[in-house]
């Protein structure tokens, strides 16, 4: 007759390496205290709150328009735009202290060329 072990059943596979701390404010956490009252759940006793909302979590899967847009590439456009802006700034400030009567319409039509591209580019990274 095989002898059964004693101890914690192993997880093998199973095993949950990775961690997950969640903070709530007293808003959020209130929130979270009627959903455990929903599921007749007392949030005060330990093991309880992990449970539930990996089983909420993992239940529901993630439709795409649920998924956050990858910005990366939209913030390095922006950045370089702006950078493009300030330059504009600096230089048309600068002409403007040399002659204080000339004109500085180039200056702001390269503005609007330079806004009216962050606008494209903005929506194509919402659309595509």
């Amino acid at each position: 007759m095989e002898q059964r072990k004693r101890g914690r059943k192993r997880l093998g596979k199973m095993k949950r390496n990775h961690n997950v701390m969640l903070r709530f404010n007293n808003t959020e956490y209130e929130r979270l205290r009627k959903i455990c009252e929903s599921y007749n759940l007392d949030i005060s006793e330990r093991g309880t709150i992990s449970p539930l909302l990996r089983r909420l979590v993992l239940q529901n899967e993630s439709e795409e328009k649920d998924m956050l847009p990858d910005t990366s590439n939209l913030a390095y456009h922006i950045n370089k735009i702006g950078n493009n802006i300030n330059q504009l700034v600096k230089l048309a400030h600068h002409k403007n202290l040399r002659s204080p009567n000339s004109s500085l319409q180039n200056e702001i039509q390269k503005t609007n060329g330079l806004l009216n591209t962050l606008l494209e580019f903005a929506t194509e990274e919402r659309t595509g």
